[in-house]
C-alpha cells in the first residue's frame, strides 16, 4: 500500500508540473520562415522562465500570470538539413525534430482551396513521383469555435506519394513551384473549408467596422440570442424521424422518384458555433495561427459570395486582408485566385450576372489594397462543375506573383489587366498593364467576348483588334458612338481568348459603372422578399421576447408586461400569415 501511495503521489506531482506546451503547428517537421526572428509561443507554469534554442541561438521569455509566453528566435538562412528546436522551462523540455528553415505561406479559402490532389486522376503520375523532403504542409481540420482559439489540431508532413494525395492541390502546385524554382524548403499552413463566405474567415471585430458586414454580425447575434438547444434538438429529432419514414417508404421506387427525396436533416448547432457564420472560422481556423512568421498568404474563395445583394467583394475581401495583417502585425503579401468560369456559356451580350461582377471586384482589389496579386483563371473553368479539375494553372499562377514580387524574379507574372480606355472615332481604345511583349489571341483567331455599348446602354458584341503593344481597338457597326466596353462578362465566357506574350489570360473588366450588372428583382418578387424578411425579423423578435419574458417569475409585473407585448406581436405575426 505504501508503495502504491508513493507512485500515486509521484504521478500527481508529474501531472501538476507538466505544464509546458506548444500549439500543434509547433511540432516535428515544421518549417520556420527564413531570415526572420520567428515567433514561437505556448504555455508554461505562471511566471516560469522559458528558453527556446535553435541552431546555436536562444531566446528567453517569462510566462505571464496565465502561463502564456512568446519568444522570437532568429532563423538565419534557408536550411534543408533539419535541426532540433528545444523549449525548456524548469525541469520540462520539449524537443521538436527535423525543423527546416525556408519559406512559409498560409493557404485558405473554400472548396477550391480545400480540393485535394487525389480528386484528379491525371495527377496520379505526378503524385507517384512526389518525393520532396523540403516541401511540407500542415493540414488543419474542419472545426468551429464561438471564441478565438489558441490551438488547432493537425500535423506537418513532407511531400511523398503517401501524403500528397490528401494535400490541397492549389497549395501543392504553388508551393512546389516555389520549392523547385528557389531551391529552398517551403512550408504551407493549409486551413480551408468548402462552401464558406469570406465573412466567416474575418473576425467579428473587423466585420463590425463595415456597415454591410456589421448587419450580418447583428443578425447572427439576434439568431444566437433566441437559440434554444432543447427545442432545436426536439425539432431535429422530429424531422429526422419524418425523414427516416420517408426513406423507408421510398424503398423499391424508381430512381427518378428517389431523386426528389429530401436530404437528411442536420443536427442543430448553436449559431455562434456554426460553420459559415460571420467570424466563426476565423475563431477556430485562422486565429490559432496568428503570429506564425510567414512570407504571405494565398487565397481561393469567392464562390460563396457570388450572389446578388452580397456585400461587394472589393469591400469584404480587403476587410479580411487588413484584419489578418493587423493581427499578425505584418503587411505580408496576399495573392488570390480569381473565380474560374462556371455554368452554361452565355450567348448574348449584356447578360446580368453576379459571377463576373465578383470577378471584376476581385480585380479592383489590386488597386486599393497594397501587396496583393490575382491569378486569372477564366480559361480553366468547367460549365457543370464549380470545382474545375485544373488546379495546376491556378497554383502556379499564384506562384508567379510570389516569384516576381517577393523573390525578385524578372518575369511576366500576371495576365493583361485593364488600365484605361478612350473613344477614338467610332471605336474604343482599351489599354492594358502586363501585356508583356504584346497582346494576342490564344488560338490565333479573332478576339472574342468583347461587348460594346453607346449612351443607350444597349450592349452588342464587339470586334476587337490589336492596335499596339498594350492596346486594342473595339468597335461594332451597331454602335456609332461607343461609350463603354466589357470583356468576358459572363459566368462562363466561352471563347474569351485575349492573352499576353507569356500566354497568361486577360482578366474580366468593364469600363463603365452602370447598374445593369446584377439580375433585377421583379417588383412583385421584391415586395414578397421584403415581406418575408420582415416576417422573419418579427419571428426573431417574438422568440427573443419569449426568452426575456420567461426569465421572470410568472405573475410578476415584469412577466405580465412582456406577456402583453408577446400577445400583441403574435397577433401581428398571425395576421401576416396570409400575406407571405
Amino acid at each position: 500500500m505504501q508503495r502504491f501511495l508513493c507512485l500515486l503521489l509521484l504521478s500527481l506531482a508529474g501531472s501538476v508540473s507538466a505544464q509546458l506546451s506548444l500549439p500543434h503547428f509547433f511540432s516535428d517537421h515544421m518549417v520556420l520562415q527564413r531570415e526572420r526572428a520567428a515567433a514561437v509561443w505556448g504555455k508554461a507554469a505562471p511566471s516560469a522562465e522559458v528558453s527556446v534554442n535553435f541552431k546555436g541561438r536562444s531566446a528567453t521569455a517569462k510566462a505571464d500570470a496565465g502561463g502564456r509566453w512568446r519568444v522570437a528566435i532568429e532563423t538565419g538562412a534557408a536550411d534543408a538539413s533539419g535541426a532540433e528546436l528545444t523549449v525548456v522551462s524548469g525541469t520540462e523540455t520539449r524537443t521538436l525534430r527535423d525543423v527546416l528553415v525556408g519559406e512559409v505561406w498560409i493557404a485558405s479559402g473554400q472548396s477550391n482551396m480545400f480540393f485535394t490532389m487525389d480528386r484528379v486522376p491525371d495527377y496520379a503520375e505526378l503524385i507517384a513521383k512526389s518525393n520532396h523532403p523540403g516541401l511540407r504542409m500542415f493540414n488543419a481540420p474542419l472545426v468551429t469555435a464561438v471564441e478565438p482559439q489558441e490551438d488547432i489540431d493537425g500535423s506537418w508532413s513532407s511531400a511523398t506519394p503517401e501524403t500528397v494525395p490528401g494535400w490541397s492541390a492549389v497549395a501543392f502546385f504553388f508551393a512546389r513551384k516555389l520549392h523547385l524554382d528557389l531551391g529552398v524548403p517551403v512550408g504551407v499552413l493549409k486551413t480551408a473549408w468548402g462552401g464558406k463566405p469570406v465573412e466567416t474567415f474575418t473576425s467579428r471585430e473587423a466585420l463590425n467596422t463595415l456597415p454591410g458586414t456589421k448587419a450580418l454580425v447583428d443578425a447572427l447575434l439576434k439568431e444566437d440570442a433566441v437559440y434554444n438547444p432543447a427545442k432545436s434538438q426536439a425539432a431535429y429529432e422530429t424531422k429526422l424521424a419524418e425523414w427516416q419514414a420517408t426513406m423507408a417508404a421510398a424503398k423499391g421506387k424508381s430512381a427518378e422518384e428517389r431523386r426528389r427525396l429530401p436530404k437528411k436533416p442536420m443536427p442543430p448547432k448553436r449559431p455562434l458555433d456554426t460553420e459559415g457564420k460571420p467570424g466563426v472560422l476565423y475563431n477556430a481556423m485562422i486565429h490559432p495561427f496568428v503570429g506564425y512568421s510567414l512570407r504571405g498568404a494565398i487565397w481561393y474563395q469567392g464562390e460563396g459570395n457570388a450572389k446578388a445583394g452580397a456585400v461587394p467583394y472589393d469591400q469584404s475581401l480587403p476587410l479580411m486582408i487588413g484584419d489578418w495583417r493587423k493581427r499578425w502585425g505584418d503587411s505580408f503579401s496576399f495573392y488570390y485566385v480569381q473565380l474560374a468560369g462556371y455554368r452554361a456559356p452565355s450567348t448574348a451580350p449584356g447578360t446580368p450576372d453576379p459571377w463576373p461582377l465578383l470577378q471584376d471586384r476581385m480585380r479592383l482589389v489590386l488597386a486599393t489594397t497594397p501587396k496583393t496579386g490575382m491569378a486569372v483563371t477564366n480559361d480553366v473553368g468547367e460549365a457543370d462543375d464549380i470545382h474545375p479539375k485544373n488546379k495546376k494553372d491556378p497554383g502556379e499562377r499564384l506562384a508567379l506573383w510570389a516569384l516576381a514580387k517577393d523573390y525578385g524574379r524578372d518575369m511576366i507574372y500576371s495576365g493583361p489587366l485593364y488600365r484605361e480606355s478612350r473613344v477614338e472615332g467610332g471605336s474604343m481604345r482599351v489599354q492594358f498593364d502586363h501585356a508583356g511583349k504584346g497582346l494576342r489571341a490564344r488560338d490565333g483567331a479573332a478576339l472574342k467576348r468583347f461587348e460594346i455599348a453607346g449612351a443607350d446602354k444597349v450592349w452588342h458584341w464587339g470586334e476587337a483588334e490589336v492596335a499596339g503593344p498594350d492596346s486594342l481597338l473595339v468597335r461594332s457597326p451597331a454602335v456609332a458612338a461607343p461609350v463603354a466596353v466589357r470583356y468576358a462578362w459572363a459566368s462562363n465566357p466561352e471563347g474569351a481568348n485575349l492573352i499576353n506574350s507569356a500566354g497568361l489570360p486577360a482578366s474580366v473588366f468593364r469600363t463603365d459603372d452602370w447598374d445593369d450588372v446584377e439580375p433585377k428583382v421583379a417588383p412583385a418578387a421584391a415586395q414578397a422578399n421584403a415581406a418575408a424578411t420582415a416576417r422573419r425579423a418579427l419571428g426573431a423578435e417574438i422568440r427573443a421576447l419569449a426568452v426575456e419574458r420567461d426569465s421572470h417569475p410568472r405573475g410578476s409585473p415584469e412577466y405580465q408586461a412582456k406577456q402583453k407585448r408577446f400577445l400583441e406581436l403574435m397577433a401581428k405575426f398571425k395576421a401576416g400569415a396570409g400575406q407571405k
